[in-house]
């Protein structure tokens, strides 16, 4: 050392200072990371909207860089579809969903969509986007790419009936009608009827739209 400058080639000196990607640490990255970004994602969506959610509040609330958060999923529209998924579980369901055959697949399905919507922590990030989609062309999007592209379609594809869009989309406006006048604008009598009477009363339709004639 001369002069009162630190040799930044000196072991013992100062690590020099990086630009770009987060320094890796234990905190900061990982399936942990991931998943606090994920979860703090669906609490900001719910409480704020998607309007008024940012990367940098939600990478607040995760305790984590900015930069962290699009490393991992890059825009707002990727961690909201990511959000949304995490509520739905496609890759867990669809499997479930089609595993017994034709065969009282409507009540499943209306099982399956009526319980991702009773459950409170999936519920709030859901209320975010049904409500944001009536008035944001990207959150529509996501909702209509993720309920139709990656859950609806795919279990109509599967049965292999003629016009499989038209039959999901058939579905998909069914349960999202009734999520809306159950769950955000809260119409009664549906509001408070039991959800086990929806579901028998949904699920003769939805077996018709998905694999009839």
């Amino acid at each position: 050392m001369t002069g009162g400058h630190t040799d930044p080639t000196d072991p013992a000196g100062p690590a020099p200072k990086r630009r770009g990607r987060p320094s890796r640490t234990a905190g900061t990255t990982g399936p942990d990371a991931r998943t606090r970004i994920l979860e703090a994602a669906r609490t900001e969506f719910a409480e704020r909207g998607y309007d008024k959610t940012s990367i940098r509040g939600i990478a607040k609330a995760a305790g984590v860089d900015s930069a962290l958060v699009h490393h991992y999923f890059g825009t707002k529209d990727e961690v909201f579809a990511a959000a949304i998924e995490l509520s739905f579980e496609p890759a867990l369901v669809i499997p479930a969903i089609l595993g017994g055959g034709t065969d009282g697949l409507g009540e499943r399905l209306a099982r399956y969509f009526i319980a991702v919507w009773e459950n409170p922590a999936s519920r709030a990030p859901l209320l975010a986007i049904m409500r944001s989609a009536l008035t944001h062309e990207a959150a529509a999007k996501i909702l209509r790419g993720f309920v139709l592209r990656r859950l609806l379609e795919r279990i109509a594809e599967a049965l292999d009936v003629p016009d499989a869009t038209f039959r999901a989309e058939l579905a998909a406006s069914h349960m999202l009608g009734i999520a809306m006048l159950r769950y955000v604008i809260r119409a009664q009598p549906l509001a408070s009827a039991p959800p086990e009477k929806i579901i028998e009363m949904v699920a003769p339709t939805l077996q018709r739209y998905l694999t009839e004639p």
